[in-house]
């Protein structure tokens, strides 16, 4: 049965470290959440650590930066480990390709252009047209405010008969940009292997974002983490696949469906929709505070 908390404070001391998504839980995409940075830095001022661990498809130091811009203070985290960190890796050591056709916007262009260190030595990646290309890469739709993944058909269609892999840099489906729900990366990955297309991940619920997080964290094999997130298939579920509790913040994505007021799920409205949802978080909150 999960537990519905009022705050962190209530249950962090028993987690050594906190894997926290951002969109929906730290920010909305536009301004931070002033309680959730305050609960944050309180838990790193008894000892805990907090990795900021998020689908973002860009390299982590560019989700630094729009933290910054926010006035995420820098003493809320320990680090950043983002999707498009994992992602980029497979992309150098030749996942899908040397030659790319990227889906996606001009502010995910770094994640070409920054190459690791460990890939200095690798031939070029190049970006090119659908009909050049050996593989895919996406961070998102075109135009993320206005394209669903259907307006992708025809392409996707074409990139399928031709055995292109797909790497998906953000595995989420969708997040909320203040009040506007756009699709993501994940939206179009799920919608080509729907075709029959083949994609691959490396964000959350995935494995290797979690092994990058705990090799960077480096607190030890019997460190007892903690994750935080609103999203439900990717935060929660990928919390149940490592084997560690998690906090499921109800005012994010899926605020509507436990009742009217965003800081206080309904219960039975809480349980009957984890029921549908075949997942179990360990606690819930309605936003992180």
């Amino acid at each position: 049965m999960t537990r519905i908390i009022g705050s962190l404070a209530e249950v962090s001391a028993s987690y050594d470290a906190l894997f926290c998504d951002l969109w929906g839980c730290l920010h909305n995409g536009r301004q931070a959440y002033p309680a959730a940075v305050s609960a944050l830095q309180a838990y790193r001022a008894q000892g805990g650590k907090v990795c900021l661990m998020t689908n973002a498809p860009r390299p982590n130091q560019y989700v630094i930066a729009q933290l910054d811009r926010m006035g995420v203070p820098r003493d809320a985290w320990d680090l950043v480990v983002s999707s498009g960190d994992a992602a980029q890796d497979a992309m150098f050591a030749g996942a899908v390709g040397r030659r790319i056709w990227h889906i996606g916007t001009e502010k995910d262009f770094g994640f070409f252009t920054d190459i690791p260190d460990a890939h200095a030595a690798a031939a070029p990646i190049q970006r090119v047209e659908l009909e050049q290309a050996e593989g895919i890469v996406a961070s998102g739709p075109f135009d993320e405010l206005n394209e669903t993944p259907e307006d992708y058909r025809t392409r996707l269609v074409a990139a399928r008969d031709r055995g292109l892999p797909m790497l998906c840099a953000n595995p989420d489906i969708v997040v909320d940009m203040g009040e506007t729900r756009i699709y993501c990366a994940g939206a179009l990955a799920e919608f080509y292997e729907s075709l029959g297309g083949q994609a691959l991940y490396f964000g959350k619920p995935h494995a290797p974002i979690y092994d990058r997080a705990r090799q960077l964290m480096g607190l030890g094999p019997d460190a007892n983490y903690l994750a935080v997130g609103d999203g439900i298939g990717t935060d929660i579920m990928g919390a149940e696949q490592q084997g560690i509790d998690s906090i499921f913040v109800t005012g994010g994505l899926a605020a509507d469906s436990f009742g009217e007021d965003v800081e206080n799920p309904i219960p039975q409205m809480l349980s009957d929709w984890l029921s549908v949802q075949q997942r179990q978080p360990t606690f819930a909150i309605g936003r992180l505070r």
